[in-house]
């Protein structure tokens, strides 16, 4: 056990985020360099090391978190970061990105702040990459055995590099010019600054995994030969069909899918672009959509230099407690304040977009909204609420619906697809293509990244058993499996 009384003599703090505004000037992350280190260690101490511990159930992944808050309290980075490594091929992906359902289900969350679990694990990975803990993990021989991996976003990554540590010779595809998938081009860079990419991009070249990047699976190169080509084949695609928003004037300029604007503006980090070619700047913009991807349009507006920034949720309020009928250990459905929330714009809650209105040259300028509530379970809209609002750029956040069918993948590998419109797989993550195996959001549909590392670490189990007939990958999860978290 870490500190037997750190749970009651020791509060929970957190990692301290930059003034506004100072971080509205740059795209660095939004926290205060090294904040953590001088309290993590105390921070670690407040883990009980509960007799049974439900963060283990919150966490996907199966995270061994009261080891490794254990060694991080002792100071002993080294041994934290073997511990942490151990289920989690990228923590400093998951550190900086999960929602942490880990600290919904700790048990000291019963009653008391829980334990700062996210940043526990953000502080023993960031401790590793600069004592160089964090090394090349090249295979002792090779297998003969070949795989392609499609999508290199983080179930695909977790996929080959599993599978490459397993001696198979492991190729990546990516339809994007970059590595990285979602993490690269729909994460900003103030939530995530892409070196952490990049360096595990460079570990896993130094493993044996090769990259093929502006390679479309289905149009530049048919699925079927694909298949013929290797030994197996990982689909981790994603879910990248975004849900659109089919009210009259959908039609007009300036309104756009949040994945048609998030990436262009990572792509001016990146140095493709002077300024992006949709840009917030001097606008007054709405964000369709309540979750996560809208945050990031909403920091990203900011950033942009945008008039005003609304953000428009169709649902109600979440509450700041637990409801009644989301109890402790599940992942509760809270009010959140992110970041992006505290540079500023206003939040609209259980409203919903009637139409939209253009000027005389074709671009949005308002955007027509209405009150909507709860009546016998169904929204119904309230009248005489109706208003309208400026709106000159729109990015649409409501989510994907699954993978993308248009460029040819499914029909050419002969996927089937559940009654989600995800791929359909079994136990092992095989598809109903012999030697074609699933991982992340193209099977589970849209989910959290801790969800998308462990199907990949599973789905990579699978293939080496049917490459082998046995495996020594970690045991793995289930596509059926649920945590008490979702």
């Amino acid at each position: 056990m870490a500190d037997p009384k750190g749970f009651l003599t020791t509060g929970r703090e957190i990692a301290r985020t930059r003034p506004v505004g100072e971080r509205l000037k740059d795209w660095n992350e939004v926290y205060v360099p090294g904040s953590l280190l001088p309290i993590i260690s105390k921070q670690a101490g407040r883990c009980m090391d509960c007799g049974i511990p439900f963060c283990h159930n919150g966490c996907p992944l199966g995270n061994l978190i009261p080891e490794w808050n254990d060694y991080a309290y002792r100071e002993d980075w080294q041994a934290a970061s073997e511990r942490l490594h151990a289920t989690n091929n990228f923590p400093e992906f998951t550190g900086r990105l999960c929602p942490a359902p880990c600290e919904s289900a700790c048990v000291l969350g019963i009653n008391q702040p829980a334990v700062t679990i996210k940043n526990v694990e953000v502080s023993i990975i960031d401790k590793a990459w600069d004592t160089g803990d964090v090394r090349p993990q090249a295979p002792d021989r090779l297998s003969g055995k070949t795989v392609a991996v499609i999508g290199s976003g983080p179930a695909g990554l977790a996929a080959a590099q599993q599978l490459t540590r397993a001696g198979h010779t492991v190729a990546v595809y990516e339809r994007a010019d970059r590595i990285g998938g979602l993490l690269r081009y729909g994460i900003p860079e103030f939530k995530m600054e892409k070196v952490h990419i990049n360096r595990r991009i460079e570990q896993m070249r130094a493993e044996g995994t090769k990259f093929r990047t502006e390679v479309e699976i289905g149009r530049d190169i048919d699925a079927a030969k694909l298949r013929r080509r290797y030994d197996a084949v990982v689909i981790a695609a994603g879910a990248t069909v975004s849900r659109d928003l089919p009210v009259p004037g959908r039609e007009l300029s300036g309104i756009h899918f949040a994945m048609e604007y998030l990436p262009l503006a990572n792509k001016v980090q990146e140095g493709d672009f002077v300024a992006p070619p949709i840009t917030a700047e001097g606008k007054h913009v709405v964000v369709i959509g309540g979750g996560d991807t809208g945050a990031d349009c909403v920091g990203t507006a900011h950033r942009q230099g945008a008039a005003s920034v609304t953000q428009l949720e169709i649902m109600p309020r979440p509450g700041d407690e637990r409801n009644t009928n989301q109890p402790w250990p599940t992942f509760p459905m809270l009010y959140k304040v992110t970041s992006a929330h505290e540079e500023g714009g206003e939040r609209v809650y259980s409203v919903s977009t009637t139409h939209f209105e253009g000027d005389e040259d074709g671009n949005v300028q308002f955007l027509h909204l209405i009150e909507v509530e709860f009546v016998d379970g169904k929204l119904t809209q309230k009248p005489g609420t109706e208003r309208r609002i400026p709106a000159q750029l729109v990015t649409l956040a409501m989510g994907f619906t699954g993978t993308d069918q248009a460029n040819g993948l499914v029909e050419q590998f002969g996927l089937e697809l559940d009654e989600r419109g995800n791929v359909a797989r079994d136990a092992d993550f095989a598809t109903n293509v012999d030697g074609v195996f699933v991982a992340g959001d193209a099977g589970r549909g849209q989910s959290l990244i801790v969800w998308a590392i462990a199907e990949g670490r599973s789905a990579a189990r699978g293939v080496d058993r049917y490459l082998t007939g046995a495996s020594e990958l970690p045991a793995p999860i289930r596509p059926t499996d649920r945590a008490l978290t979702v």
